[in-house]
């Protein structure tokens, strides 16, 4: 007896008519199971992918020697979602600029620590701030405290040395004489100082002193002649062979101007400008008191959101002013200066 002749024994009604199962049964119930797995599949699959939206694809600080914090986001963002949400680091922040991946800004309102977004479609956004809120200083100790919920690296500012820290990176690396780190998620508080602030009190005590023998007072004004013979050289070389063929046409297109401000006078006035700004504002003043924003993007080799930040900050200053001209931005130093707004 083979298996068809069993089947059809086993499904014999009392009378000895057979009961025909039909084929497309036995199939139909076959297929039901493969379709239920692959559905269990693609719904397994979907998870990771609706967690990933919304994740944290870069997230860096960098800290200044002024105490202050500058924090840059890379997230990924669902496309079909008009808004997104996504929480700061501070309430207090400056210089807020939220761009998607195509470069065009995005509207955004700020509530507490955290920010809503209108995406507009986008699959990825960048968030740039300042903040003042990250680090804090106790006599001559800076400490800098962040609890991040995703890995993030840590660029500490030019001359620190650290002298405590509670979690240990997973990689460091020196990167134009500073120590970028980079930490796994979770709280990490960070004790340093400036050294350049104990060799400048060294020197200040030696001179009220004056104990010093000749030869020290000697060497030290060897350095600072050579010093400042370097420094000329410098500028002259800079002079000569680092202004641009754009600037000199916005001078014959342009009516004649006043005379720019002298940098010396303005970093005298303005004491609080960060390093990164007084090399804008010799390079603006180098090339004729005027140069476009892409040529200070080519020379300091900054994206566009960190330049514009940059300018904005020294317009707020009363620096500078930003002209457009031929779909461009012209960033002119001004005469006079102006009170900060």
């Amino acid at each position: 007896m083979n298996l068809q002749q069993i089947v059809a024994q086993k499904h014999q009604s009392p009378g000895g008519e057979m009961l025909l199962v039909g084929n497309t049964d036995i199939l139909s119930a076959m297929v039901r199971i493969p379709i239920v797995v692959i559905g269990l599949v693609v719904v397994a699959l979907s998870i990771p992918i609706q967690q990933s939206l919304g994740s944290s694809r870069t997230l860096d600080f960098t800290i200044y020697s002024d105490g202050s914090t500058h924090v840059f986001y890379e997230l990924e963002t669902n496309p079909l979602e008009p808004e997104f949400s996504t929480k700061l680091f501070g309430t207090t922040l400056e210089n807020l600029t939220i761009i998607d991946n195509n470069g065009f800004l995005l509207s955004y309102e700020t509530v507490g620590d955290s920010v809503l977004i209108e995406t507009l479609g986008a699959s990825h956004i960048f968030i740039d701030y300042d903040t003042q809120e990250l680090v804090s200083k106790t006599g001559k100790i800076w400490k800098f405290s962040v609890d991040p919920s995703s890995e993030y690296s840590l660029l500490m500012p030019n001359d620190s040395v650290i002298v405590e820290m509670n979690n240990f990176p997973i990689s460091m690396e020196v990167e134009n004489e500073q120590s970028r780190l980079v930490f796994t998620p979770g709280q990490t508080n960070i004790s340093y100082y400036i050294s350049t602030l104990a060799s400048a009190q060294t020197t200040e005590s030696i001179s009220e002193d004056g104990g010093t023998d000749n030869s020290s007072i000697l060497w030290i004004l060897a350095g600072v002649i050579s010093s400042i013979v370097i420094a000329a050289a410098i500028i002259v070389i800079k002079r000569k062979s680092g202004t641009p063929k754009s600037s000199v046409t916005i001078q014959k297109d342009e009516e004649p101007k006043l005379q720019s401000l002298d940098p010396e006078s303005i970093f005298k006035a303005k004491q609080d400008l960060r390093e990164d700004d007084k090399e804008i504002i010799n390079f603006i003043s180098a090339n004729g008191g005027q140069v476009f924003e892409s040529e200070l993007r080519k020379k300091f080799l900054q994206p566009r959101t960190t330049m514009w930040r940059a300018l904005k900050r020294l317009e707020r200053h009363g620096i500078i002013e930003i002209v457009k001209k031929d779909f461009q931005n012209v960033i002119k130093l001004r005469s006079t200066l102006e009170d900060d707004s």
